[in-house]
């Protein structure tokens, strides 16, 4: 069982025909969560209710950010959605018109439910174990390395470059081949192929309403996690935030970070949720920010606050806050010379790509006095 399919299980709920399922809130604890926040047996789902559950599920022009959270248990997500949903989660809004031109796979700038389910069949063969040959096993290896974020710049641009090609024509075989496959009435509707489709499933999903819904998951999950730091207030420490950053890598001794903070940040500012979110928008990006750290040929050095972010800029168009940059020096800087070791960073932010895999590292939450003293002044 890979990873995926293991934590799949663990924070599933409900089960329906013989398959596991996830519901919207199940799917909200598994990228915000290191456990199920209760675990209970599987429930089993009667057709009757899941036809009511399907009845109720808004259509995607009615999408907002809090449509998981307004969800909740009412809605099922299968295996292969849980895995696209995964990678919505870390690509750059750049990058979203290349993820629907994946599904777009006639090019007509609308996709349907067969060429959602087609690219879906895609994400279910990589899981198989038998080995594949052909254009059939170059597509579901592009899409496990886009899926588990481990791809390279030059993984990304053959990734580019082979959906390009398959919007050509040039393997149009590979796509008829699987979409004759596809049997449309052996498949279960499900909470997303409603929303996109409709309830009869004849509708068709337009680039603007999937762009909206990409944006509005990215959306959802960042104001879960900052709210659940944030006790009400409109900031978060810095501190917190230096800890939802390290509890998505491979960083063992995450207090001496956090100490690291306390001590040089001894007067809390605060990050507001746009710094929050605009952070999270630049690692999305973290491979073009790779390149241009290389074009200014500090792969080998340190950095100071000003060419940092004046590379986010340059690869990202995000003008990230004087306030943001610095917090970042002082969680990551730990000699203290105010200059960012440029390797070490890059190598410890990528792992949060991995989000959603490995969980969370469980790492103690405290407040001090102090802090919470002014989060109550700052309220009045």
């Amino acid at each position: 069982m890979s990873s995926h399919e293991h934590r799949f299980r663990l924070f599933s709920s409900v089960e329906y025909g013989g398959q596991l399922y996830m519901t919207p809130q199940n799917f909200i604890e598994s990228v915000t969560m290191s456990e199920p926040r209760h675990k209970k047996p599987w429930r089993s789902l009667t057709k009757q209710e899941l036809e009511k559950i399907l009845s109720d599920t808004p259509p995607v022009w009615k999408g907002t950010s809090k449509l998981f959270r307004n969800l909740r248990e009412r809605g099922i997500i299968a295996y292969t959605e849980y895995l696209f949903l995964l990678c919505i989660l870390t690509k750059p809004h750049a990058g979203f018109k290349i993820a629907f031109n994946m599904f777009d796979a006639d090019g007509n700038q609308m996709v349907d439910k067969r060429e959602f389910l087609v690219l879906q069949e895609i994400f279910r063969k990589k899981n198989e174990k038998r080995g594949r040959k052909g254009d059939t096993e170059k597509s579901a290896q592009l899409v496990r390395r886009h899926r588990d974020g481990l791809h390279s710049v030059e993984t990304a641009a053959a990734e580019r470059s082979y959906w390009d090609m398959l919007r050509r024509g040039a393997s149009h075989a590979l796509f008829s081949d699987l979409a004759e496959r596809v049997d449309e009435t052996m498949m279960i509707d499900t909470t997303l192929l409603v929303h996109f489709f409709g309830k009869k499933g004849k509708a068709e999903l337009t680039f603007d309403d999937f762009y909206r819904f990409m944006d509005n998951l990215q959306t959802e999950v960042l104001e879960i996690e900052f709210l659940n730091y944030s006790r009400g207030m409109t900031t978060i420490s810095e501190e917190d935030f230096a800890r939802i950053l390290l509890r998505y890598t491979d960083v063992e001794d995450i207090r001496s970070y956090l100490d690291n903070v306390r001590q040089t940040i001894p007067d809390e500012k605060g990050i507001t949720f746009e710094e929050f979110r605009s952070f999270f928008q630049f690692l999305n990006n973290l491979e073009d920010f790779t390149i241009a750290m290389q074009m200014y040929n500090f792969a080998s050095r340190s950095i100071g606050q000003d060419e940092f972010a004046r590379a986010v800029y340059v690869a990202t168009g995000l003008k990230l806050t004087r306030h943001l940059v610095n917090t970042i020096f002082k969680i990551f800087d730990v000699d203290h010379d105010d200059q960012l070791s440029y390797k070490e960073f890059i190598g410890i932010m990528k792992d949060r790509l991995h989000r959603g895999v490995r969980g969370y590292k469980t790492v103690e939450r405290f407040t001090s006095y102090k802090s919470c003293l002014k989060k109550e002044l700052a309220g009045r």
